[in-house]
């Protein structure tokens, strides 16, 4: 019968020894005995680590050789050896030690091997719902979306009607950096709604709020007030469905653009903005409405000297507003529109040329101004004015127009939409002579012809002037042209010479100026000396077409200067 032997382990410091019950080494491996973790002492001579090098050999033992010789332990990994206290080069080629290692311990099974910035790169790119399903994929994506959420800087978020606003709060909470919230609310918003923003996001500094068709703007002019006041961070506010403010006195050393949509009736409106740069205050169009605009433009001459841009949408824009605003002295006003003031007039074009001769764009849209207006622009803005809209003018002609785009060289944009157009009074209790003369207008413009030759003018909306009989365009770097509603364009007067032309809008045309509008700006090539099938006679008086045969046939070799025209979308619908 065999007889197992006992193994005998090595020396304490203290000269003992420990037995263990006898093993059997053929059965298992995982009985071996091995070193126990935490020991500081050196397995062959039983001193201290730390410091200290043996010079026993591996081989040797300090026991007797009389001993069964103890069997071989595995070795210790270089992961093990690193965590301990022993003084070893720890370099390693193993791929356990690697930097990366961790990272894709952190990122999960789920992660197919995909590096850590990989995925980041991937998982920023997912809206807030998404990034939300995708960290309950694994703990690693779960650490990256948190990360992510620490990170982001600007937020986008539409609120559901049955959205609760606790978690509203929870999502913003993730952002503590956030600097660029935009919400687009379909439940309807209120002091609470502010107070979120303003506990979840101290670093606030630009904010927009879009409401629905659906939602109710709640927040009252005190309580915006506040909000804008205990944001010191804040440099933009954009907000819809002001509705209910009441009264607005807005005090910040730190906000620079303002936006406001749908005010109505405010009773008071004070701004102390130093640092306000644009401004833009969209009022409702209801009766009853009842602003003091007046007072209004004042107190931003004396409170706001560094506007630059200022548009006010307002039926209850006067003439008394535009010199309101002329007193102000804003000398850095570049951007002005007063849309929608039936009683700006010609005089109040003469003084805001008088006092603001810089600007860039000016927009007086819905004005009463004519072509005299027109003239004064003219005079005074031919070197600083690029953009132009003059849209909802009854009392501009094509000539107007087209001495507007022979005068400014530096047009890019311009609006004439509803200028040249054939309405009618609808009222009943209109006179007959106010019908007889709006029956000689409409003969007089239903056969008007406009012709623009402008070498910047990029963007030219006509949209509605169904008064428009034929439409002459060379315009070399025009982009978008707007034609909606042009009724009376007649195929055959219209000519496009416009290579660049990228988009023309049609919708409400007839079907034939459609064919022809495809026709012109569909074609590949513009060649500078077309091969045309007509000729002029000798006084060059009229050109008539010349037969086939009579024409020379087109030479290939022969090289001619073609001008490549883009893609243009002819947009019906």
């Amino acid at each position: 019968m065999h007889h197992h032997q006992p193994h005998i382990s090595p020396a304490t410091p203290d000269g003992s020894t420990a037995s263990f019950p006898s093993t059997d080494f053929s059965d298992n491996a995982k009985n071996l005995q091995k070193k126990p973790r935490g020991s500081y002492n050196c397995r062959r001579c039983g001193l201290p680590k730390k410091g200290h090098v043996c010079h026993i050999p591996a081989t040797a033992s300090p026991t007797s050789s009389s001993r069964h010789p103890r069997p071989q332990c595995q070795p210790y990994s270089h992961l093990r050896r690193a965590l301990s206290f022993d003084d070893v080069d720890l370099k390693c080629d193993s791929s356990e030690v690697d930097v990366e290692e961790p990272e894709s311990d952190l990122l999960g099974p789920y992660s197919g091997g995909l590096p850590g910035s990989c995925l980041w790169e991937v998982l920023r790119r997912l809206p807030p719902v998404e990034l939300l399903a995708a960290a309950m994929v694994c703990k690693g994506w779960r650490d990256i979306a948190r990360r992510l959420w620490r990170a982001a800087e600007e937020l986008r978020l539409s609120v559901p009607s049955k959205a609760q606003l606790g978690l509203v709060g929870s999502v913003l909470q993730k952002c503590p950096g956030l600097v660029n919230l935009s919400l687009r609310m379909e439940r309807d918003v209120d002091a609470t709604t502010l107070a979120c923003i303003a506990f979840s996001c101290p670093n606030l500094e630009l904010m927009e709020i879009h409401t629905s068709a659906a939602s109710v703007n709640r927040i009252s002019g005190d309580e915006l007030g506040r909000f804008v006041a205990d944001k010191r961070c804040l440099t933009s506010l954009k907000m819809e469905g002001c509705s209910n403010l009441g009264s607005l006195v807005l005090c910040s050393s730190s906000l620079s653009t303002l936006w406001l949509s749908d005010v109505h009736s405010l009773t008071k409106m004070v701004f102390n903005c130093p640092s306000l740069r644009e401004i833009s205050l969209d009022f409702s169009r209801q009766e009853n409405e009842s602003t003091d605009l007046t007072a209004m433009v004042e107190n931003l001459g004396r409170t706001c000297p560094r506007l630059q841009n200022i548009h006010i949408v307002s039926a209850r824009l006067s003439h008394a507003t535009v010199l309101a605003l002329t007193d102000a002295n804003l000398r850095g006003l570049r951007m002005l529109s007063l849309v929608l003031g039936t009683e700006i007039t010609d005089a109040s074009v003469a003084a805001i040329a008088s006092s603001y001769s810089k600007l860039e764009l000016l927009d007086l849209s819905g004005s009463s101004i004519s072509d005299s207006g027109i003239g004064m622009i003219c005079n005074v803005f031919p070197g600083t004015l690029s953009r132009l809209l003059l849209a909802l003018c009854p009392n501009i002609t094509s000539s107007g127009i087209q001495f507007a785009t022979a005068q400014l060289p530096l047009l890019e944009l311009m609006d004439c939409g509803m200028t040249i157009c054939d309405q009618y009074p609808t009222s009943d209790e209109t006179s007959d002579s106010e019908l007889r003369s709006s029956f000689q207008n409409k003969l007089h413009l239903i056969y008007h012809k406009l012709f623009i030759k402008h070498g910047h003018l990029k963007k030219l909306s006509l949209w509605g002037c169904s008064s428009l009989n034929g439409l002459y365009l060379t315009c070399p770097e025009l982009n978008d042209l707007n034609l909606n509603s042009c009724k009376n364009l007649h195929p055959d007067t219209l000519v496009l010479q416009c290579p660049r032309l990228g988009s023309v809008h049609a919708s409400g045309c007839d079907e034939l100026l459609i064919a022809a509008i495809q026709s012109q700006v569909n074609n590949k090539f513009a060649s500078a000396d077309n091969n045309l099938s007509s000729k002029r006679l000798a006084d060059g008086s009229k050109r008539v077409r010349v037969p086939n045969f009579v024409i020379q046939p087109f030479d290939d070799d022969k090289k001619r200067r073609r001008i490549p025209i883009r893609p243009c979308k002819v947009l019906v619908g």
